[in-house]
């Protein structure tokens, strides 16, 4: 697996864009970049039956959110509401610092 720069950070809305979940979107909850991956709110449950224990006297079956690509989601942008790559803007000389931006509408997606 070829490791990329992920440009996704958590908090980020994304909508996913390729699988089962097209057109869907959510909150990003974590980002994995070793993994090229991020785990979204409300998308891609994995199920996990477990039996009865001490930690757990119910037993049953467990859904949580499981990690997705990157490469399967796009950053929703909130000013204009569409999906976007990212832009890498750079501010002037003496602050140099960097913001991400949004390629359709240049609104700066990061909050300072």
């Amino acid at each position: 697996m070829i490791k990329q720069k992920i440009r996704i950070k958590k908090n980020d809305i994304v909508r996913v864009i390729s699988g089962k979940e097209i057109g869907k979107e959510g909150k990003v909850l974590r980002v994995f970049p070793q993994k090229n991956a991020v785990i979204v709110e409300r998308l891609n449950f994995i199920y996990r039956h477990t039996k009865p224990s001490n930690r757990n006297r119910q037993g049953g079956i467990i859904e949580k959110e499981g990690p997705i690509n990157v490469s399967n989601l796009m950053v929703v942008c909130p000013n204009c509401k569409k999906g976007t790559r990212i832009k890498t803007k750079v501010l002037s000389a003496e602050t140099g610092g960097k913001v991400r931006t949004c390629q359709h509408c240049q609104e700066v997606l990061d909050k300072q």
